[in-house]
């Protein structure tokens, strides 16, 4: 038991934060890379996407209260981060950060875990991307055939043509009946299939590349998303009416478990909160930071604070514009702007929701294989998954493998299945790190800091117990899914990990 809460030495950390060389990651982000890398996974998937199924679900009108809610978890949670990627900047996040102080075990959970919410947190963006793709173009003329429309969503899933689109059943205005609608039900959804694999080959071939498109991307998608504001708001100005009776009554009465209601509220903080697990993604890129130590809490709460904002404005707007009942869609903000009438900017959001969901997908897959290149570099996974690319300098074997695997997510499993696994992941990661920074204060209190997270012990202490609540807050369905991939992670640890463990073998020099 002792070898299992093995911890791995700072020193060891820290000299491995200093590694030059062609089998190293390359160096050669900066602050502005980082903070957009940040909002580029934290600006997407929750506005495109989750903040239609939240309201729709769980709070209605009050999903701004459940972003409120899931912000200030996410500020205890991410002043925790910025310590630890001041003091530790290695690739990893949560897993590394675990590593060094709660040992070898928590550290295998927390990176199985991660793997797992990068996973189906790229496929549900994947899911949303395909959705926000057909309703543009369908928009600028091109609505494809019935024989096509079942390569456009998962299997099983009935889309209706309805005036001249083919949308879900929960897309319709409510009282339509299905009756009489040319119906198609789905087999494989292509459009996302080959996203993952687009966004896996702009991984392979450099971070530095992968870095830049984002930067320009987000810079698109922060102006998508202020002409959404600034149409949704001044139509809004104009239609009192409308805003009256969609938000009429803000927070819904009751309906049962996590739905409505005060528990509807804290049920959507949690359905949500996959959204900001942006700043983490910012965490996994600290091995590949010009000067992290600076950088890294830059980064970090830079991208927190400026999202945070943004999601709460975005989805007022949103529950004002479209009643909350017709928003369990994978294109809400796309309804939301159709209201406005106004066709540029309809069509503007939805290039703009195109692309800035693509970003998602590549901030993800990129945290996920960086995950798995830090668990390789410890021993715990096969040597493949740290091979470094001689040319690219990215992990590129592990790229490729995770990509493939989770291109077949969104193909298959409807959207709002997959938005339920991730949450699980995020909510344990920021929990492990919140704990973990009250223990490296007591262990090692001299520890030059560059950036110290204040009123510890807290902080830490609301920081879990904060993600605690949220966890409980979670569906049924993701605690058994993530209970069978930890089984399968349980069995890879015994029998591969504990033998191959740098750190239990005494090998780290």
């Amino acid at each position: 038991m002792a070898n299992l809460l093995a911890v791995k030495p700072l020193s060891q950390l820290k000299q491995e934060a200093v590694e030059e060389g062609e089998h190293t990651l390359k160096r050669s982000l900066g602050p502005v890379n980082l903070i957009t890398l940040g909002i580029g996974a934290i600006i997407g998937a929750g506005i495109f996407v989750l903040t239609g199924q939240a309201a729709a679900l769980h709070a209605g009108p009050a999903v701004a209260l459940s972003f409120i809610f899931a912000g200030i978890t996410c500020a205890f949670a991410g002043l925790c981060y910025a310590e630890f990627a001041s003091i530790i900047p290695i690739a990893g996040s949560a897993y590394t950060y675990g590593y060094a102080t709660l040992g070898e075990f928590v550290a295998w959970v927390i990176g199985w875990d991660l793997v797992l919410e990068y996973a189906f947190g790229a496929a549900t963006v994947a899911s949303g991307w395909s959705g926000y793709l057909l309703s543009l173009l369908e928009q600028i003329g091109f609505t494809p055939s019935p024989s096509l429309a079942r390569f456009t969503t998962t299997y099983g899933n009935p889309l209706y043509f309805f005036h001249g689109k083919w949308v879900s059943a929960a897309a319709l205005p409510m009282g339509t009946s299905t009756a009489g609608l040319q119906h198609v039900t789905g087999i494989f959804n292509v459009i996302a299939f080959v996203a993952i694999l687009v966004i896996t080959t702009i991984l392979v071939i450099g971070i530095k590349e992968s870095a830049n498109l984002n930067s320009a991307i987000v810079i698109v998608k922060l102006g998508v998303v202020a002409i959404f504001l600034v149409l949704g708001v001044g139509f809004l100005m104009h239609h009192h009416e409308l805003l009256q009776a969609n938000w009429h009554p803000f927070i819904p009465p009751h309906q049962g478990t996590g739905a409505f209601g005060l528990q509807g509220i804290v049920a959507g903080a949690s359905s949500v909160f996959f959204a900001y697990i942006g700043f983490d993604a910012v965490s996994t890129a600290a091995q590949e930071a010009k000067n992290p130590q600076r950088d890294m809490p830059i980064g970090i709460l830079g991208s927190l604070v400026v999202c945070t904002i943004l999601y709460i404005l975005v989805s007022l707007t949103l529950t004002g514009l479209v009643n909350y009942h017709s928003l369990d869609v994978a294109e809400p903000v796309a309804l939301g702007i159709d209201v406005t009438g106004v066709t540029w900017g309809s069509l503007l959001v939805k290039i703009g929701a195109v692309f800035g969901l693509g970003t998602v997908m590549l901030v993800m897959l990129l945290g996920q294989s960086r995950v798995f290149f830090s668990m390789s570099r410890d021993g715990l996974l096969p040597k493949w998954a740290s091979s470094i690319h001689p040319k690219f300098r990215t992990p590129w074997i592990s790229n490729i493998v995770v990509g493939t695997i989770v291109a077949f997510l969104p193909a298959l499993l409807p959207i709002d299945k997959l938005s339920e696994m991730v949450n699980m992941g995020t909510l344990l990661a920021f929990a492990i790190v919140s704990a973990g920074v009250w223990i490296l204060r007591r262990r090692h209190p001299d520890l030059e800091r560059p950036f110290k997270t204040p009123l510890v012990p807290l902080v830490p202490i609301l920081g879990v117990l904060s993600a605690g609540y949220l966890m409980l807050n979670l569906p049924m369905l993701t605690w058994i899914v993530v209970g069978a991939w930890l089984v399968i992670g349980l069995i890879i640890y015994f029998t591969y990990s504990t033998k191959h463990s740098k750190v239990q073998a005494g090998l780290l020099k």
